[in-house]
């Protein structure tokens, strides 16, 4: 009986997973080079007019003079501080509003429909209202921001005491915690993730409250810088401060991710699973 050759089993040589561009180290950044480069040949072949948007090349310049001269760190200091005050009171006036109302029944009835009023309210209209109201001080500048940024915290921080897990709330009194030790121990670092995305938002909303705010007959500040900028057709001085804007939004998200960072390292990540 004759048997079968075998024959050896075929295989076909893998081919080796094409690697996109969009993974390559540093690919984040090309469209942003593109843009720029695209900008600064269109601003030196006159495409587009210094009147109308000046070149990265000269918006460079001027953020080194201006850095060099003081001008920019010192106005830069005057609209640090007007957000810092707003957003301060602001946080402080959310967070209470916000154990008022989640941790008491009748808190809630008084305090949450008279929030859900001010939500709907858009904080620019405001602006004449507080110029009648305050003047055309330091006051209704910080005033815009305190009332933009009271929301997010409040609205947040809420629904993370509400949110809070009843079994947590039963273990805690079955160990015999007070009212005060439940809310200090257990209630408060349940809702302080929320409390934290609360305050990014709030953060934000400062900064973008304060190119409103520093509209209002400022004699100093970013908002001072553009409006002079703006009746002398200086797009790089306006493209400079709009960028410090952009920074100060930046930092602020990433003094938060620092606290989220260490305040919740109790919690466990998905990301790390």
């Amino acid at each position: 009986m004759t048997h079968a050759a075998t024959l050896p089993p075929i295989t076909l040589p893998l081919r080796k997973p094409r690697q996109s561009w969009s993974r390559l180290p540093g690919s984040r950044w090309l469209s942003p080079i593109v843009l720029l480069l695209l900008w600064e040949l269109g601003s030196r072949t006159g495409l587009i007019p210094e009147r109308t948007l000046a070149a990265p090349s000269a918006v460079l310049g001027s953020l080194i003079d201006m850095t060099l001269s003081g001008e920019l760190p010192a106005n830069l200091l005057v609209s640090f501080a007007r957000a810092a005050a707003g957003l301060l009171i602001g946080v402080t006036l959310g967070m209470g509003l916000a154990l008022v109302a989640g941790l008491s029944r009748a808190g809630e009835a008084i305090v949450d429909p008279l929030m859900q009023i001010k939500r709907t309210i858009p904080v620019v209209a405001l602006t004449p209202l507080f110029i009648v109201w305050f003047g055309i001080g330091e006051t209704p500048k910080i005033a815009l921001i305190v009332f933009a940024t009271m929301f997010p915290v409040y609205l947040n921080l809420y629904n993370g005491i509400r949110g809070v897990d009843v079994r947590l709330l039963d273990a805690a009194r079955s160990f015999g915690l007070s009212q005060f030790e439940l809310v200090r121990d257990v209630i408060l670092p349940g809702a302080l993730p929320s409390l934290l995305v609360g305050l990014r938002y709030a953060l934000s909303i400062s900064v973008l409250l304060l190119v409103v705010a520093e509209q209002i007959n400022a004699t100093a500040g970013l908002g001072y810088l553009i409006n002079n900028a703006r009746d002398f057709m200086r797009t790089d001085i306006i493209v400079v401060c709009l960028m410090v804007y952009a920074l100060l939004g930046l930092a602020a998200d990433w003094a938060v991710r620092a606290i989220e960072k260490r305040a919740l390292v109790w919690r466990p990540s998905i990301l790390e699973q």
